[in-house]
């Protein structure tokens, strides 16, 4: 794999996606029964915003950093936030930033479990490292895809499942989906979060479509772009599939989302939509 999330840490992509993830998580803890995590693709699980790949692109700045720089943040992003800040701490403010693993662990109870995927050895292995000591979190130097198949169904019957490739190759987009359908044949009562980059509008289109002709039910999509005028070539957006997601997270989303898409703008006033692909 050539892809490196060091460049893109903390970026808008991140802030949308990190965002949301925490809240569905916030409303499956509120029940005492244990729950699975399990994140396919988790990267290195901390990343260095003062490093020379950060530093190049400078993303963090215009994601989180736009965030930590607002006086009043919305009131669903507050727990985004103070999980940030669970998950960084010892580190001053701008310093670091969080991948999804490290997140999701500072969201976690002591009943509840984690599972990491990730094939990169050098970060597979820093992971390991930042979960140490955690006895609920167990970390897999493995192919996210594989993971998804050897741990579901999970035996608490409740989880939450990040699909988050990089979408490298022209062919992850299907097999992402193809993943998701095959998961969900396995554990149709879970939680899953598709993540997808929009550059050209067709292609994400073309995901959704897959998504939708698997004949999952509830699934919610949700879309934050920073760019008003969309460009082929160039990250516009992103976008998360969500099946079963939490109840009332629609609606928290279309309040939420107009202000996220103000904050996060690189032209205008930037973009977003919640629609729900299929129902009940």
């Amino acid at each position: 794999m050539n892809y490196r999330h060091h460049y893109h840490a903390g970026g808008a992509a991140d802030v949308f996606k990190h965002a949301l993830l925490v809240l569905q998580l916030a409303h499956l803890t509120r029940k005492s029964k244990g729950l699975l995590v399990l994140d396919s693709h988790a990267g290195a699980g901390r990343y260095d915003l003062e490093g020379p790949a950060a530093r190049k692109t400078g993303e963090w700045r215009l994601g989180i950093g736009r965030l930590w720089a607002e006086p009043r943040p919305h009131p669903s992003l507050v727990p985004y936030l103070e999980a940030v800040g669970r998950a960084t701490a010892g580190h001053r403010q701008g310093r670091c930033y969080v991948g999804s693993a490290l997140l999701i662990a500072a969201c976690l109870r002591p009943q509840d479990r984690l599972i990491c995927a990730e094939r990169q050895p050098q970060d597979a292995a820093e992971l390991a490292r930042l979960m140490a000591g955690r006895a609920n979190v167990r970390v897999l130097a493995s192919d996210g895809y594989a993971a998804l198949k050897a741990h579901l169904p999970p035996p608490e019957r409740r989880g939450l499942v990040l699909i988050d490739p990089p979408y490298e190759t022209e062919a992850e987009a299907e097999r992402a989906v193809k993943a998701l359908s095959a998961a969900h044949r396995r554990f149709a009562t879970g939680g899953y979060f598709l993540w997808y980059p929009i550059k050209a509008r067709a292609e994400a289109d073309r995901l959704l479509a897959q998504v939708k002709a698997t004949g999952i039910r509830r699934v919610l999509v949700a879309e934050v772009l920073p760019f008003a005028e969309p460009r082929p070539f160039r990250l516009n957006g992103s976008g998360l599939v969500m099946v079963n997601p939490a109840h009332g997270l629609a609606e928290t989303l279309r309040d939420l989302l107009p202000w996220l898409a103000r904050r996060l703008a690189r032209e205008g006033e930037g973009g977003c939509r919640v629609a729900w692909l299929v129902g009940e």
